[in-house]
């Protein structure tokens, strides 16, 4: 656990009819979005998301939102309000239920049943009450009313959050697509009506804020997808987020069209799509989806798959097919793969090794960068503006993205009159208290990562991943002597053990002398302590594997007596 905020004392006691906000992730990161809001001594918890591990992360599955601040008023939690079913809004939930497993969890049909389906594996059974856009439900002190917008997965929702201490307006991730393909509008009208009535404070989604004018329609991208396919002379594989529903009605419509069956890749897209199926959100054809097996007895000509794995990541589908460990799919020469999504931040070195490890099989590689294969589900610059002009909120908060993408938020929310001290640029763990129509930062409290590694939570921290980082730059090197228990002297040894640091069996032969040396020393002084032994053998070595190689392994000296 951290305080990411020394400077920030703790915040003071909540002022009676004020409302306090305290972001636990998603400011200053893309992903672990989740926001608590208290008022009256209870809260409300809007999303409750992952983070996904980077490459300086070794060995970590999931990063989750530091859950320490609300640990011991779970009893106060009135409900998880949902915004969508992206990951990093709602993959942490069944770690939260863990803790307490009947928070009554809030969302829209497609939302909840892609969390029930997850929660599955956890064996856990939530309490969930659906809602839907215009629904209004009230949550103890919170009266929370329900609005479509438009996202990358279906059913996403912002929620107006009304308490004594005003009118709180949480966009969630949401564009302004005029042509959606499910005919789902961004209820601009209804943020009017709020903004009519009054917000006091606008929590809106930055992710696009520094991308200038308005977003492509997803309307735009299935011709493109259908003449990819259409010329593909062998099989074409899809890769896209195992949630973009919209997409892969997309490639479906275009593969039936020109009489291809289509097979689904990856446990996560598998699951997905048979929810969204189930739930009417997926129209498919009969006879058009196959499983891997039939696929083999397919013409390569007439198979589509449609897989996970678009931002790279190692154990997706698409990496082993691009580094041939794949058990089932081995790529060839003229097979098409299309990457139809955005890059998240961090993921281009991954995404740009996939690639290539495709194209070095033969595979014709169509990405957004040289296809209008793909569209963000969020809002950029010009459509920011004309919802904080609709709106007018009198004070801004600027929330999912990651620093430069909250100060250009802040930015536009100036421009359209905004006064700048009613403008908050928070990150996780600061504390806002809307008291009086203003808000402001009073505090800050303990928000670290929690590291999910295996079957552990919290387990692993950043002494663990420093040592981690060590042993994959730097290697590892053991060095094991025994010392006469009476006078200190060797009586074996010393012997170097490495890996990860050289091949090279004599590299270490310089070294032992000088550790012979150092150990002939101590004895001569009547060092006889296998800690102090210990630690000059460390001592000596490191000097030398540093003037020799410049490099600062991790040694690990073992000093036994006999």
């Amino acid at each position: 656990m951290s305080h990411p905020h020394p400077e920030l004392g703790p915040p003071p006691a909540l002022p009676e009819g004020g409302l306090r906000i305290v972001a636990l992730g998603g400011l200053g990161e893309i992903g672990r979005n989740m926001t608590v809001f208290e008022i009256a001594g209870k809260l409300l918890i809007v999303d409750c998301g992952v983070l996904f591990p980077e490459t300086d992360q070794p060995g970590i599955d999931l990063i989750l939102p530091d859950f320490s601040y609300i640990r011991d008023r779970l009893d106060d939690v009135q409900a998880i309000v949902l915004t969508h079913g992206h990951e990093d809004h709602l993959g942490a939930v069944p770690y939260l239920l863990r803790e307490k497993a009947d928070i009554p969890i809030v969302g829209s049909r497609f939302t909840l049943a892609l969390l029930e389906a997850k929660l599955r594996e956890h064996r856990i059974t939530p309490y969930s009450l659906q809602v839907a856009e215009g629904q209004t439900e009230q949550l103890g002190p919170f009266s929370c009313e329900f609005f479509a917008v438009n996202h990358s997965i279906p059913d996403a929702m912002a929620v107006a959050i009304r308490t004594a201490a005003g009118l709180v307006l949480h966009t969630g991730d949401f564009k302004m697509d005029q042509l959606p393909l499910d005919g789902r509008l961004t209820d601009l009208g209804g943020f009017a009506r709020l903004g009519e009535e009054g917000i006091d404070l606008l929590l809106s989604d930055s992710t696009n804020a520094e991308v200038p004018g308005f977003v492509t329609s997803e309307r735009d991208i299935g011709p493109v997808l259908d003449e990819v396919i259409r010329t593909a002379t062998r099989r074409v594989i899809v890769a896209c987020f195992a949630s973009h529903v919209h997409r892969v009605q997309q490639v479906l419509d275009a593969a039936e069209h020109h009489g291809r069956h289509v097979a689904f890749v990856g446990r996560s897209m598998v699951r997905n799509m048979g929810v969204a199926s189930d739930l009417g959100f997926l129209r498919i054809s009969p006879g058009l989806i196959v499983d891997m097996k039939q696929v083999e007895q397919l013409p390569e000509n007439r198979v589509v798959l449609v897989s996970t794995g678009s931002q790279g990541e190692p154990l997706s589908a698409l990496s082993r097919m691009a580094n041939r460990s794949h058990h089932q799919i081995r790529i060839e020469s003229d097979d098409t793969v299309v990457l139809a999504s955005s890059l998240i931040p961090g993921n281009e070195n991954a995404v740009h090794r996939v690639i290539n490890g495709l194209s070095r099989w033969g595979a014709r590689v169509v990405h957004k960068g040289v296809a209008q294969v793909h569209v963000s589900g969020h809002a950029p610059a010009g459509e920011l503006l004309y919802l904080l002009n609709a709106t007018r909120p009198s004070n801004v908060m600027p929330v999912h993205g990651e620093w430069r993408h909250l100060r250009a938020h802040a930015e536009l929310a100036v421009q359209t009159g905004v006064p700048r001290d009613r403008v908050v640029l928070a990150e996780d763990g600061v504390v806002v208290d809307l008291v009086d129509g203003k808000a402001s930062i009073v505090g800050g409290v303990a928000c670290g990562y929690v590291y999910v590694d295996g079957a552990e939570i919290g387990d692993v921290g950043e002494a663990t991943l420093k040592d981690r980082r060590i042993l994959g730059d730097e290697g590892f090197i053991s060095v094991t002597v025994a010392v006469d228990s009476v006078t200190g002297k060797i009586a074996g040894g010393p012997q170097i053990a490495a890996r990860g640091f050289t091949d090279d069996p004599a590299a270490f032969d310089p070294a032992l002398e000088l550790i012979e040396a150092e150990l002939d020393r101590a004895a001569s002084e009547g060092v006889a302590d296998v800690h102090q032994l210990a630690q000059s053998v460390r001592r000596v070595l490191g000097k030398w594997v540093s003037d020799t190689y410049r490099r600062r392994p991790m040694i690990i000296p073992v000093v036994v007596e006999v």
